[in-house]
């Protein structure tokens, strides 16, 4: 008797340790003013969190990357990554950056080129991209929500009935689900996201909402000459190898632009 309020005092213990540094990343969340990339400028937007200045950077002097920490525990060597990018305003000579965790490199590579498609017109919205990998279905919304789960469960039949997967599978997904709390998961990013979109955010300042107005298609900036050149490479090398990572492509295509400076220098 004595050990069931024993471990109920270690769990709710385990559960306030857990909240804190969540809480804090609410309250973090609310002084912040989200970025925005204006496709019609070719232009991005960043606020800094202890300035209400906004920082208008060009879209072709954005920076980019990735930042890898390795260490060793008690478990095994742990690596942790980051990605961000920034730049200067122009006009005020102000920099600025922005920088979120990332579970990986690949993921970290893929969040950037899913900003710079959207940006050179490749994609236009987020549901493209998740609707042909099925991860979402039209009119669902963009988050991992209850309705994941059930897509995932009605795409594991589908491949099962078109022959994709033995007839085991199903038995070990139902065991890992089971052991991943079911549904459970999914709810707590559902019940995150409605908390997010509750907050009293940050008001956002006058200069960005003009800055976002819409432009007449007559004055929309274009990309420059070398942007495109380098744009047309990429696709090329992207029918020609298919298999390729999108850092390898861009990498290879880096090498070629590096190549032909060295040449014309």
């Amino acid at each position: 008797m004595f050990s069931i309020p024993f471990g109920l005092a270690i769990l709710l213990v385990g559960l306030v340790i857990a909240l804190v540094p969540r809480l804090h990343a609410y309250f973090k969340l609310r002084g912040v003013v989200p970025t925005r990339f204006n496709r019609q400028r070719r232009e991005v937007c960043l606020v800094p969190s202890d300035s209400d200045i906004p920082v208008f950077v060009p879209w072709e002097d954005i920076q980019a990357w990735v930042i890898q920490a390795q260490g060793t525990t008690q478990y095994g060597v742990q690596r942790q990554y980051g990605f961000g990018f920034g730049g200067v305003d122009p006009s005020t000579g102000t920099s600025t950056s922005l920088e979120i965790m990332s579970a990986g490199l690949p993921l970290a590579i893929s969040t950037w080129e899913a900003l710079r498609a959207y940006m050179e017109y490749e994609v236009n919205s987020l549901e493209e991209i998740q609707v042909s990998q099925e991860l979402q279905k039209p009119g669902d919304p963009p988050w991992e929500g209850v309705h994941t789960f059930y897509n995932a469960r009605e795409r594991m039949h589908q491949r099962r009935r078109e022959g994709e997967v033995s007839r085991f599978y199903p038995f070990f997904w139902y065991c890992y689900h089971l052991i991943t709390l079911w549904t459970l998961p999914n709810h707590l990013t559902e019940w995150e996201v409605r908390k997010v979109q509750r907050l009293n955010r940050r008001a956002t300042p006058e200069s960005i909402q003009l800055w976002s107005e819409p432009l007449p298609e007559e004055q929309w900036a274009k990309p420059s000459d070398e942007l495109k050149r380098q744009s047309e490479r990429v696709l090329e090398l992207q029918k020609a190898h298919p298999g390729k990572s999108t850092l390898e492509i861009f990498a290879q295509v880096s090498k070629e632009l590096d190549a032909e400076t060295s040449v014309t220098a």
